[in-house]
């Protein structure tokens, strides 16, 4: 097969659970491959016979990853689109059907007329930073039982315990100077980073776990970024029994550094320090509230990515 050409290929590639339904534009040359390792370099060789100018996924979550993997080690130039923006393009051009090779077809055509910047992420950046934040949390962990056995040993025994805390300091600083720099390193996370860090109460420790720990946010509804994060509240009804709503599930490390952020945030954040408030007041446990307080955040932290926007102060 003859794949020279001097057109600009555009290649769109519609991503499923199971499979990738790729459609190579001008060329109207149409495959599908299993999303597996297997599938994938199959698609990667392919496709690097013809040059493109672009490969545009679309980012639906986590399934796209292996295959932006396989992108960036194989020097191919890809997008991972905004399936919102994609779905207003569609509209555009007045098209509603949809099939997987559609779907794949419209996400090229897309690349071609918008013609996005390429992406710039790196993920293997992305797993460092979820390691380097991973470590984070661990010897936080660590620090506080060393404090609280502080308190409560005998005085003579503190010399054994001090330096252990300055170690942990130590080593938490030179982590989070390592994780600062990862995203700095790249443009993609850094503008991810500003977004995120323009909201009272998330710092660069937050924004890092949120960038590593849940890229979906920001391309997905707000009932989806809740659930991933596992800040939305469950029923628990049988029969006559009504129980109390509870979480579950979700991304337990995410969640964990969102708790905390939210502490700050509700000292420095009037819109969290209110709704705090008013929780109480109705007769809510504290901790209920936070969570409340936690989904509000994560609620409006999707919006403010799937629109690039940074936060702005509700007017008085």
């Amino acid at each position: 097969m003859n794949t020279k050409t001097d057109q600009n290929i555009n290649v769109g590639v519609d991503t499923g659970k199971s499979q990738l339904d790729i459609y190579i534009r001008p060329l109207d040359i149409y495959f599908t491959v299993s999303n597996d390792g297997k599938g994938i370099r199959e698609a990667i060789i392919k496709l690097k016979k013809f040059n493109p100018v672009r490969i545009v996924i679309e980012a639906t979550g986590r399934l796209e990853f292996n295959f932006i993997v396989a992108c960036a080690k194989a020097d191919l130039p890809f997008v991972v689109a905004n399936p919102i923006h994609v779905k207003r393009f569609a509209g555009a051009i007045g098209q509603r059907a949809k099939t997987d090779k559609l779907d794949a077809k419209l996400i090229a055509h897309y690349g071609e007329a918008i013609q996005p910047n390429l992406s710039a992420l790196k993920p293997e950046t992305m797993q460092a930073m979820s390691d380097l934040v991973t470590r984070r949390n661990q010897l936080l962990t660590m620090q506080t039982m060393e404090k609280n056995r502080l308190n409560i040993m005998p005085k003579y025994l503190a010399m054994t315990i001090k330096p252990i805390l300055t170690a942990f300091k130590n080593q938490i600083e030179k982590i989070e100077n390592k994780i600062a720099a990862l995203i700095t390193s790249c443009p993609d996370y850094q503008a991810k980073s500003d977004i995120l860090q323009s909201m009272p109460g998330i710092g660069k420790i937050a924004a890092a776990s949120i960038i590593s720990n849940l890229p979906e946010l920001g391309y997905i509804n707000n009932k989806q970024a809740a659930s991933l994060v596992g800040v939305a509240p469950m029923n628990r009804e049988s029969g006559r029994y009504k129980g109390l709503r509870t979480i579950q599930g979700g991304r337990p490390q995410v969640r964990t550094v969102l708790y905390m952020a939210m502490m700050s945030a509700m000292q420095c954040n009037p819109v969290f320090k209110t709704t705090y408030q008013r929780l109480i007041a109705a007769g809510k446990p504290k901790k209920v509230a936070i969570i409340a307080c936690v989904r509000k955040m994560v609620v409006i932290l999707n919006s403010m990515l799937r629109d690039g926007v940074m936060w702005e102060a509700p007017k008085a």
